[in-house]
């Protein structure tokens, strides 16, 4: 039975239009990418009546969970991207072993976040740019994230390795569910029992657990192809090694990331509050923007992944070109909105003029640069699935560091706050200019396609599972 699932699994995957399949993989993603976002903004949008302090507290620990983030996408991209091109050469036996070695890895690096976060929690709250009124409320908040931070972790992972092996409508339940689950537990925990940030943290906590339960459902009853136990955990050391240097750009991308969020907020405060506030809210609103074209962008990974492992790499740039073309017309429909009503967009989350007024500029700003962002994501996600580590890496070190870190630097030090809402979409057009060297590189190294002899012909299936 198992094998016959494989095979259906691989037709799939090999045979299906590129454009069909990118589309059928990327809506799922980008479902969840939308609902995601959308209970991070509600988190935003109900702390934000709290208080402008509270807001900012929320964009603090934002910073922090990027960083939870980026170990836990480390490992499930990397064992994702192994496990899909495993699953394309038919060696299901090392794809498993690969997912449960990044899925238990990933706990325990989870526990470790938790543990120490908990022993030096202030001096990790101020490192995250912290401002003395910001920092009790940031407090309340990052306790249950920390207490979170396994399941956090375990669930990117599992989210990662059933899309990578084209099972996205299954990933996304268990993230829808998280979703609805923390935007209803807000109000109610927040205001109805009136605990303040200590709810809006209680209820993330409560959503990320709920998510883990539900996706690690999805593996022990048999509805993934891949298999979790700890019988399969490797005992080499360089298939650990192989997880994490293939997950590497993931790591460099979201701790980057996190660093930068760290920087933009120690910025920002030399201003008050209130540019802490409105900057962390305009990085929710682009995050939740550049969704829509990373979702598609996640809709392309295992294709990509699984038709090199088949040796198809006509297939590989085919969807490649199609991810980019249809995410950069979702993006710009989006960013266009997003410009035109840019104050009022700030003002849902908070009504403080100061706030609103600095948010409106900083979110123009962004929607400025948001058509760079499907390229450059889909590029770096190509390379990475294919695994060219050092080129995905090198990517990823563009956005968030090489370009941002100095960028914000210089253009705060010449322009001040203005400088820090520039600071941003400066550094990503400087990124797509540099990526264009590293795409070329890897289309005109692409070999022919290897003969299909695989599997006898056999039509392919009417509906996906």
């Amino acid at each position: 039975m198992e094998q016959k699932i494989s095979d259906e699994q691989y037709r799939r995957m090999t045979r299906t239009p590129v454009s069909r399949l990118v589309v059928r993989l990327g809506i799922p993603t980008t479902v969840s990418m939308l609902v995601t976002n959308i209970y991070n903004l509600a988190d935003t949008a109900f702390v934000g009546r709290l208080g402008t302090s509270q807001s900012g507290a929320v964009g603090i620990v934002f910073g922090f969970m990027a960083i939870i983030q980026a170990f836990a996408f480390m490992f499930g991209q990397g064992a994702g991207s192994i496990a899909a091109r495993a699953l394309g050469k038919m060696d299901g036996k090392k794809a498993n072993r690969f997912a449960s070695t990044a899925f238990f890895a990933s706990l325990l690096v989870g526990l470790l976040i938790t543990v120490f976060g908990m022993l030096f929690m202030d001096p990790l709250i101020r490192l995250l740019g912290s401002t003395p009124t910001i920092l009790p409320y940031a407090r309340e908040y990052i306790f249950f994230i920390l207490l979170a931070a396994p399941f956090m972790s375990a669930s990117l992972v599992m989210n990662n390795l059933m899309r990578f092996e084209g099972k996205a409508a299954l990933s996304m339940i268990g993230l829808l569910a998280g979703a609805v689950l923390n935007i209803g537990l807000d109000p109610v925990l927040m205001f109805g029992l009136k605990l303040g940030v200590t709810g809006a943290g209680l209820s993330t906590a409560v959503s990320q657990c709920v998510s883990f339960l539900i996706l690690l459902f999805m593996f022990v009853s048999g509805r993934s192809q891949l298999r979790l136990s700890v019988r399969e955990i490797s005992r080499d050391l360089r298939d650990l090694g192989n997880i994490m240097a293939t997950g590497s750009p993931s790591l460099a991308r979201q701790g980057l990331s996190s660093v930068s969020t760290m920087m933009l907020n120690t910025h920002a405060a030399v201003y008050g509050d209130a540019a802490v506030a409105a900057m962390s809210i305009v990085s929710r609103i682009s995050m939740f923007i550049f969704s829509v074209g990373l979702g598609m962008g996640q809709g392309f990974q295992p294709v990509c992944a699984f038709n090199y492992g088949a040796e198809k790499y006509s297939r590989v740039k085919s969807a490649f070109w199609f991810t980019v073309a249809l995410s950069e017309v979702l993006m710009i429909l989006f960013g266009v909105g997003a410009f035109a009503f840019a104050g009022p967009v700030v003002s849902w989350f908070r009504s403080d003029p100061a706030v609103i007024d600095i948010g409106t500029r900083a979110l123009r700003y962004r929607c400025l640069a948001q058509p760079i962002l499907p390229f450059t994501t889909v590029v770096a996600m190509m390379l990475q699935s294919s695994g060219k580590r050092v080129s995905a890496f090198l990517l990823a070190l563009f956005r968030s560091g090489l370009f941002f870190i100095p960028t914000l630097a210089v253009l705060a030090r010449l322009w001040g706050l203005s400088g820090i809402e520039w600071a941003q979409p400066v550094a990503d057009l400087l990124s797509g200019i540099m990526i264009v060297p590293f795409l070329l590189w890897f289309l005109r190294g692409l070999p022919a396609d290897a003969p299909d002899d695989r599997l006898p012909e056999a039509p392919l299936p009417a509906a996906e599972e």
